[in-house]
């Protein structure tokens, strides 16, 4: 299983509840939308709850300010995520989501990696 992780910040302009409210009422479907051309098994938002706890866990461990939340994009095979690559219908899909991602993610303050999933438990 191969997993895309995105770690997002949300651009200064959006407080947090609206940040969420994009991501998961217009993004979402966005993602639902292609799918399939994509090769996407699954698609998992972790939104950050904003509550003193978590302010109180950053600064016990001197950590850094927490993403607003994490996106998770999950295929079943390198085929798969490779498959974009060549397909023209997987590309413009791709094209489409970074212009919307650009809307409320801080795409520089927003690190993205791969990810090959080792289940242990």
């Amino acid at each position: 299983m191969i997993e895309l992780t995105f770690c997002m910040h949300r651009l200064p302009h959006l407080s947090h509840r609206e940040f969420v409210g994009y991501w998961h009422d217009w993004h979402a479907p966005l993602m639902r939308r292609h799918q399939a051309v994509l090769r996407v098994r699954r698609y998992v938002q972790l939104c950050a709850a904003q509550s003193r706890l978590n302010a109180r866990v950053a600064e016990s461990r001197g950590g850094p300010a927490p993403f607003d939340g994490i996106a998770e994009v999950w295929y079943e095979s390198w085929e798969d995520f490779s498959a974009a690559a060549s397909d023209p219908a997987a590309r413009a899909a791709m094209r489409e989501l970074l212009q919307d991602e650009k809307r409320f993610i801080d795409l520089a303050r927003s690190p993205v990696w791969i990810n090959e999933i080792r289940e242990i438990f």
